[in-house]
């Protein structure tokens, strides 16, 4: 199959499943769809029925860029200061605890488990270990949607408090990896000296802050969504095109562009309308090109006990640590003992990080990663929103009882 058909059909795909299909399932069901892309995208790969062929697969990196790119912008476009400052500095407080916990947990599960059976010096295994405890952090905006449009107009603290955790979840997570990406940056000698990690990280927000300057000087103040979507993609692919090029993370560098045009835009509903637009079609894509991407261990038994391994801190560490902050902070009569059980579903923004991995230069074990953070999306997707609802409705039953 050429490349060109492929994509018109990936593509075509998508948009239908998006527009006719998978927003109606969530809302009905509280299934969030997604898992099924990634089985799909396996199955045409190269290393099933070979119908999207590897070349094929490599010739789409730039869009896959893109995608990371388009992901982090949506992340970024959250970051408005004029709504955060009017939450609670509470939720905020238990939902950056739980991130770090998280991390760390599973940061230092997996790299234990990867110096022990693959016989890795102890500072080769922190890298793939960290970055599982960057994906582990990682929550499903998606499934706290679809549960907040079944109570709308519905006044929740817990659901409140999912919305919270999951944005602060995201933005934990990318900048994990992208210090991460500039921790590990291959050397690069300039005048005599090679970058400093610390010098990589301004690097990677500076180039998603001139991405935003350049837009504002370029599109100013425009009010039409068409256009608007036009220059947000240029922009996005700008922006993640360098920092991809310069081995950094893309996801980063386009969640500070986001954040700088939504703090700094007069049109604000518009850049959300303009990024939404293609939002989900443009993840569905994402997920067949990362399934398609996938390559199995020729010792496929060596990924079993790391891979189990964090699938079960993850959620040990998302149900304890959630526990643990509230009762620290007085929150656990308003939340409940097993909030954290709605943090579980592990979403999208775990696969971008994952893949973003894959292609990273220089990282350990690349595709061992990536098959922990496709089996756990695969695990949580369908089950996230129900969880969700079911700690919402749990703690009204008990508001009601009491």
């Amino acid at each position: 199959m050429s490349a060109s058909l492929a994509f018109v059909l990936v593509v075509a795909l998508a948009y239908l499943a998006a527009h006719l299909a998978v927003d109606r399932l969530a809302r009905r069901f509280l299934i969030v769809s997604g898992a099924e892309y990634l089985l799909l995208g396996i199955l045409l790969g190269p290393r099933v029925s070979g119908i999207l062929s590897a070349d094929v697969v490599r010739s789409f990196a730039p869009l896959t860029t893109l995608a990371l790119g388009w992901i982090g912008a949506v992340v970024g476009l959250q970051l408005d200061l004029r709504e955060l400052v009017r939450t609670r500095g509470v939720m905020f407080r238990l939902a950056f605890l739980e991130s770090l916990l998280t991390f760390l947990v599973v940061s230092g599960v997996e790299a234990a488990a990867v110096a022990w059976l693959y016989g890795l010096p102890v500072e080769n295994a922190l890298l793939p270990g960290a970055a599982l405890g960057g994906i582990a952090v990682a929550s499903s905006s998606r499934a706290v949607d679809v549960v907040a449009e079944r109570q709308l107009g519905v006044e929740r603290p817990a659901l409140l408090q999912f919305k919270v955790s999951v944005l602060v979840n995201s933005v934990f997570a990318v900048l994990a990896f992208g210090l991460l990406a500039s921790v590990w940056h291959p050397s690069v000698p300039v005048r005599g000296r090679a970058i400093t990690a610390t010098e990589w990280m301004v690097i990677t927000i500076a180039i998603g802050a001139v991405g935003g300057v350049l837009f504002h000087l370029f599109v100013r103040d425009e009010r039409n969504v068409d256009r608007l979507f036009v220059a947000l993609g240029g922009g996005i692919i700008l922006v993640s095109g360098a920092a991809t090029y310069a081995g950094l993370s893309p996801i980063l560098a386009a969640l500070v562009f986001g954040a700088l045009l939504v703090n700094t835009s007069a049109n604000r509903a518009e850049l959300a309308a303009a990024l939404a637009r293609v939002e989900r079609p443009l993840y569905l894509v994402l997920l067949v090109f990362a399934g398609a991407a996938w390559r199995p261990s020729a010792r496929p038994w060596l990924w079993v006990i790391p891979v189990l391994l964090f699938l079960a801190a993850r959620v040990f560490a998302k149900v304890g640590a959630s526990r643990l902050v509230a009762r620290a902070n007085g929150m656990l009569p308003i939340l409940g003992p097993d909030w954290g059980r709605g943090l579980v579903g592990q979403g999208g923004l775990a696969l971008a990080i994952a893949l973003n991995y894959v292609y990273q230069d220089g990282g350990t074990l690349p595709y061992f990663v990536f098959t922990a953070a496709i089996a756990s999306v695969l695990l949580t997707d369908l089950l996230s929103a129900r969880l969700i609802e079911s700690v919402v409705n749990g703690l009204v039953r008990r508001i009601e009882v009491d």
